[in-house]
């Protein structure tokens, strides 16, 4: 029996050392030749037998940046987006000065449906290539992608203007101008659902939006349903841009009807930061019968295509000031009209509970609420039409039976239609 157990352990350290040995084993060609043999493999469709041989070849030259950019680019061609990223951070970070490993791994993001980390890429290059032309394409495509496509005319427009001869840039331009949308007419229709108390709420919104060199500005008429009582509302979004990496939003907007605050209007600073991260600092302010100010900024954080954001809101009122937030999530696909959203949050900000509909109900601000949403939003071809769904469930308080609580289910459906 000892004798057995003795065996099986020696033979299993035997097969060990076997194997690690068989690890240990290190290239021992010409890196040049192997490096031909596997080109050949790979534009054959045998890019396994290429990754492999490529990747023996590293074993003994781990700076032939040739080849690992080449080993990338097959990770590209295959889909494996995270495995091309690793080794073209590894080329870019050791030889910099190499402008094709720069243009490879920004495509390699943009196939990844990444634009976001394929705009910070284009512009990290641009530093060192200024006035390139294949990267200035490659970042105003990034720009279209990111919804950002006056900017992106913009970008193109100022090279060819030093750049008259560059026929490539012209042709972008061309095939940019051709498909560039800055008007949009949007609809969109909202129905809460009570589990009990109350009848279904109706909200509807009709917009145009437009894009200008100096930002957007949206004109919005927003009609509801609620309380068996109709009512309507007016109003104004811009997103001026200050500067480079710094942008505002403002808000204005007027009603009639308690349904609405007869005024609101609102401003928020959006500054761009390294690493991909953006933060904002701003405030609400509602005038119903009496005013209420509401305190919020945000940091969001861009990580190839996802992003992240948290955003707090603080209301001010007699009895303190009440806190809310919400975490927000989004995985992007092609561009910024492809996504998919989860956000959950706690607590009740008067800007977005459509719930609220009396401020001097100040209770109704620190009811116990828990909501979680998620949204799909898609574009046709050439992000002509874009369309949107969302879901909403909340479980609330009820503001005149505290420590009862309600359920709100949300459906909200959105279209938009662009056009030059």
């Amino acid at each position: 029996m000892i004798n057995k157990s003795i065996f099986k352990v020696t033979l299993l350290f035997i097969l060990f050392s076997f194997f690690q040995m068989q690890g240990q084993i290190a290239y021992n060609g010409n890196p040049d030749t192997s490096f031909e043999t596997a080109r050949k493999l790979a534009f054959n469709q045998q890019r396994k037998q290429a990754q492999d041989t490529l990747i023996n070849i590293l074993t003994k030259y781990p700076n032939y940046h040739e080849i690992r950019s080449f080993l990338a680019t097959t990770y590209a061609w295959d889909g494996d987006y995270k495995k091309a990223r690793k080794e073209f951070a590894y080329v870019i970070e050791k030889a910099p000065e190499n402008k094709e490993n720069w243009i490879a791994a920004i495509k390699n993001e943009s196939w990844s449906e990444a634009p976001y980390e394929a705009l910070e890429m284009s512009k990290k290059a641009l530093k060192i290539f200024p006035n390139d032309s294949d990267l200035t394409i490659l970042k105003a495509t990034a720009l279209k992608n990111t919804n950002n496509s006056l900017e992106a005319q913009n970008t193109i427009k100022e090279f060819v203007t030093k750049n008259p001869d560059d026929q490539k840039s012209k042709e972008f331009l061309d095939d940019l101008n051709s498909t560039l949308r800055t008007n949009t007419i949007g609809i969109r229709a909202a129905v809460d659902l009570y589990s009990k108390t109350f009848d279904p709420m109706q909200y509807y919104t009709l917009s145009y939006g437009k894009q200008t060199k100096y930002g957007s500005i949206i004109g919005k008429y927003n009609f509801n349903r609620r309380f068996n009582e109709n009512g309507s509302q007016i109003e104004f979004d811009l997103y001026p841009k200050i500067t480079k990496g710094l942008y505002a939003y403002l808000n204005v907007g007027f009603a009639n009807t308690f349904l609405f605050p007869d005024l609101r209007y609102g401003a928020e600073l959006y500054k761009s930061l390294p690493h991909s991260l953006e933060i904002s600092a701003g405030f609400r302010t509602l005038k119903y019968s009496t005013t209420t100010n509401i305190y919020t900024g945000s940091i969001g954080w861009y990580t190839g295509n996802s992003y992240w954001s948290l955003r707090p809101y603080f209301t001010p009122g007699e009895g303190g000031t009440s806190t809310s937030a919400a975490l927000n999530y989004r995985k992007y696909r092609s561009n910024a009209d492809n996504y998919i959203s989860f956000m959950y949050s706690m607590g009740v900000s008067p800007e977005v509970n459509q719930f609220l509909f009396d401020t001097n109900d100040s209770p109704i601000v620190n009811l116990k609420t828990q909501r979680f949403n998620i949204s799909y939003f898609f574009s046709t071809s050439k992000n002509k039409n874009a369309w949107g769904a969302q879901f909403d469930i909340a479980h609330q308080e009820i503001s005149f039976d505290p420590g009862n609580y309600f359920w709100i289910y949300s459906l909200t459906l959105s279209w938009d239609l662009r056009f030059k």
